[in-house]
This record gives structure tokens, sequence and C-alpha cells, in this order.
């Protein structure tokens, strides 16, 4: 009898560690952990970590911020100290989403395009934005560069983001690491000056970069690290992440 009870309580913490071990994986190189069934997260430094939200959207979470970019359909509650709209259209100026998570001290940088649609319906503090800024945010040091297409046609002539639109990528510094998130774009000359530890680059085509576009891309911002978005929702699957990562020099994460 004692030796039974003595392996069903063996099993017992086998099955334990075993459950640890899958709301928490972190792989060989300790970047990659995936936190519960639906959050997928990089570890940015010992200071931080990114989460992907799906589509454009992210969470960067410090010891004391809590940092989204382009929240969209988030299932997300935690309030935000500070949130990054690349642009104005609804898959990443989301209002909806928006007010899930902004309180009364966040502060909210984006496009004047998307600011005009806040009036009432958002709180928080607003600060406009346009290519080529710097920010002090809350301590956080935040640099705006520009994303815009150049051969993504809505009609003829006519691209999907237009340069003179003023939208915006951001590069954000956390705890020392720089993170760029390009917004919607091409690859366009400025990426050659972007200077980043980290690339968080669209991968779907259609009104982004294709896969090889995106990798010619990492290749001249050559960051120590790449991440795809812009895919799974609205345009671009899982295999343009793929593609993206076979197609690339620069070292790939897909979260």
């Amino acid at each position: 009898m004692r030796r039974i009870f003595i392996k069903a309580i063996s099993l017992f913490m086998i099955l334990l560690f075993i459950t640890g071990c899958q709301n928490k994986i972190e792989n060989k190189n300790n970047s990659v952990i995936t936190e519960g069934e639906n959050m997928h997260g990089y570890k940015i430094n010992d200071d931080s970590m990114l989460y992907w939200l799906g589509h454009d959207g992210f969470k960067i979470k410090t010891n004391d911020k809590i940092i989204y970019i382009d929240p969209f359909d988030i299932n997300e509650s935690e309030t935000a100290d500070i949130v990054l709209i690349t642009h104005a259209h609804f898959d990443h100026c989301s209002i909806k989403d928006l007010q899930k998570i902004v309180g009364d001290k966040t502060t909210i940088l984006a496009t004047a395009d998307c600011t005009s649609s806040f009036a009432g319906k958002i709180g928080g503090k607003m600060q406009l934005v346009a290519p080529n800024k710097k920010f002090n945010v809350q301590g956080i040091e935040i640099e705006t560069v520009p994303a815009y297409n150049v051969n993504k046609f809505r009609s003829p002539g006519v691209v999907f983001h237009p340069k003179e639109n003023e939208w915006v990528g951001y590069i954000i510094n956390v705890s020392g690491t720089r993170v760029y998130h390009s917004g919607d774009t091409d690859f366009i000359p400025e990426m050659k000056n972007i200077k980043t530890d980290i690339a968080l680059l669209p991968v779907s085509g259609t009104y982004v970069m294709t896969p090889n576009e995106a990798a010619e891309a990492c290749s001249a911002i050559n960051p120590k690290v790449a991440i795809p978005m812009h895919y799974n929702k609205i345009v671009g699957t899982i295999e343009s992440a793929e593609e993206f990562k076979r197609l690339s020099k620069c070292k790939v994460e897909i979260i």
C-alpha cells in the first residue's frame, strides 16, 4: 500500500511539472515564450517582454510600464501607460480596442487623422506625431520614422499608404534595447538608416511588404532579430511569416 501511495504521489508531481512547462515554455535561446494558451511573447531583455496580439498589435511590458502598439481585435484589459498608433486605418486606430486599455493617465501617440476621431470616446492624454520626431513619454524614449507604400496600389497611381499622409513607424527604447515597429509600409529607402535591435516587419503583401520584400528590408536594417507581423487577420497567413523566415538572412522569430 505504501509503495502504491509513493508511486501515486510521484505521478502527480510529474503531471504538475508537465503542466507548468506547458504554461511557460522557453526555447534554447531563452527568447520565444508561450504563456498560457493564447499569449506568445519574446524576451526583449531581463526587464521586458514583447507580446504579439495579432495583426500589427503588440504589447511591451517592462517592470513599470505597459505599452501597446496598434491594438486591434484584442482580448486585453490591462491598462496602458502608453499607446502608439501608426495610422488611421480601422485595423490600427480602433476606438473599440482603445476603450479596453486606455485609462485617465494613459498617453496616446497618434497621427492627426487618427486623433480627430477620438473626441468624446477616448480618455487619456493625446500627443500628435509625424515622421522623424523624438519624444520622451513617461521616461520612455520614442522616435517616429516614415511608413508608406511605393508599389501597393488601391487604384492606378494611388497607393494604400501615401507618403504625404505622414503616417509613421516607431522606435522604442526599452531599457536600452531598441524596438522598431515599422507600421504599414513597403521596403523604403529610410529603412537603411534605422538602427534597432528588434524589427517588427509586415509580411502579408497586398497592403504592405511581401515576404521577399520584408527579407530585403531586414537585410538593410540588420537587426539582431526580426519578428513578422500583419498576417492571420485581414490578409496574410502563417505561411507568409514562414516564407519570410526562410528568405531572410537575419535571425527571425515567429511568435
